[in-house]
């Protein structure tokens, strides 16, 4: 199984784009998937893999904050 994380386009120079993971600006290959600025891609072991509608990144970007939301939880109760 892999895992893909939603990144938005910042820019894009050659096979390079740069993306932001929700405040988090890093470089990327984008010869498998490149966007445009301001499109979503998916991005897997830093390469973007594939484009992404903005509602199919949102709903992405929304579950993973459930995730870590829950994580923090469970990492507070052991903790605790």
């Amino acid at each position: 199984m892999c895992l893909a994380v939603p990144a938005k386009v910042l820019s894009v120079e050659g096979d390079q784009a740069q993306v932001d993971f929700g405040g988090a600006s890093r470089a990327v290959n984008g010869a498998l998937g490149k966007g445009e600025p301001g499109q979503y891609v998916s991005v897997h072991a830093g390469f973007a893999i594939s484009v992404m509608d903005e509602a199919e990144a949102n709903l992405s970007l929304e579950t993973w904050r459930e995730f870590l939301e829950f994580q923090d939880q469970l990492d507070a109760e052991e903790g605790a």
